[in-house]
């Protein structure tokens, strides 16, 4: 399965919200140090019930935006 996120990194509280086919996603941790990446890996490994290890980044690593790949 593929998803589209939309990250902000360095925000006030941590929010998960969808937008048509696509989440939009906050995090408290900075984008340095790819503290976001990971934190936006749990956060969607929690929403789909899979192990982080499941969430992989394929697009976008540097990018706000993103293309995360689930495999079941």
């Amino acid at each position: 399965m593929y998803l589209k996120v939309f990250v902000t990194p360095d925000a006030r509280k941590e929010t998960v919200e969808e937008k048509g086919d696509s989440l939009v996603i906050t995090v408290r941790e900075p984008a340095t140090g790819n503290h976001a990446n990971n934190r936006v890996r749990e956060l969607v490994a929690l929403r789909v019930g899979q192990p982080v290890s499941k969430v992989r980044i394929l697009t976008g690593h540097h990018s706000r935006v993103k293309m995360l790949s689930i495999s079941t």
